[in-house]
């Protein structure tokens, strides 16, 4: 058997650390925060390293497409807005940083809830023992209701609902998102994985108007994202559907023959995810462009973004 002795170190080569690649260098560092400054005074006084550094390249960029007329997108996870950020983004679609927005199936649901009553997001854990989780008629019967009629004159399952608000008197219409990007003119588009929302539970839902609604969704998203070139994509806490649809829709485009070679993306949320990290900020750019992971509390760091965004063009 082989006898094996410790290494002597004393035969290690080294070399100077001055010639020496490295990945930080001072100039990237942070500068003290002054009372009483002013907020572009802040973003300046952020590390330019790591999330520092790409924070203000997503800046940039989004005021880049701002200023260019390109393509701004946001694909957004419903607990976007129980965290309250609706007021946000409404002011965003204002400033011109919204060309498109995108929501899961659930979104529809805690977006018309705020319209309806002002408030949203039950105790799932309370109601489920008793199975009544999920119940409340309001919702569902708006919903469905409004899914099934406009589906059948021809509208897809965002634009429904959106209208639909609009037609109401509820007191809070005015934080709804989608009812802001439809009385704008902005696409709101909303794409459904049947039997992951509450209201598919009810009587009233009618899957096959959803089916089709949700798809001509698709197809709209679709016209939006083939013209991409120089845009940018933002993935705000959608974990799985959202980031499906875009790359399927970004697969489309360029089977079409559009030229969407060469654009921005941006994955936000909390945690780390496989999906957004991979079909938002890893392979949709591999033939061009650049991808981004945010990692932060969405009521935190979408104000951050919209607050930066908004000096950035001022």
């Amino acid at each position: 058997m082989k006898s094996f002795q410790p290494v002597d170190l004393k035969k290690v080569k080294t070399h100077s650390l001055k010639g020496r690649k490295s990945l930080v260098e001072r100039t990237g560092l942070g500068s003290p925060w002054k009372a009483s400054g002013y907020f572009h005074e802040f973003l300046e006084s952020l590390p330019d390293i790591l999330a520092g550094r790409d924070f203000k390249e997503i800046v940039r960029h989004l005021g880049a497409a701002h200023r260019g007329g390109k393509v701004i997108v946001w694909g957004i996870g419903a607990h976007v807005i129980k965290v309250g950020l609706s007021p946000i983004l409404i002011d965003l679609m204002d400033q011109g940083f919204v060309t498109c927005i995108a929501l899961n199936g659930a979104g529809v649901i805690h977006d018309v809830e705020m319209a309806m009553t002002g408030k949203t997001s039950e105790d799932v854990a309370a109601e489920l023992d008793a199975g009544e989780f999920g119940m409340a008629e309001e919702t569902a019967s708006f919903i469905n209701t409004a899914v099934s009629r406009g589906v059948h004159n021809g509208l897809g399952l965002g634009e429904a609902v959106g209208k639909a608000l609009m037609e109401t008197a509820f007191p809070y219409l005015n934080e709804s998102l989608l009812a802001s990007a439809v009385s704008r003119g902005i696409p709101a588009t909303v794409h459904v994985a049947m039997g992951t929302d509450i209201i598919h539970m009810h009587p009233s839902c009618d899957g096959a108007a959803f089916g089709e609604g949700s798809h001509r969704d698709f197809r709209l998203f679709t016209d939006v994202v083939s013209h991409l070139q120089e845009g940018v994509y933002l993935n705000v806490g959608s974990a799985v559907i959202l980031p499906e649809v875009f790359l399927k829709a970004l697969n489309v485009a360029r089977n079409l023959g559009f030229d969407v070679s060469s654009f921005s993306t941006v994955a936000m949320d909390f945690i780390r995810h496989y999906r957004p990290m991979t079909n938002v900020a890893q392979r949709p750019v591999v033939k061009g462009g650049k991808g981004y992971t945010l990692i932060g509390h969405h009521e935190i760091m979408v104000p951050l973004l919209a607050a930066a965004v908004k000096e950035e063009v001022r």
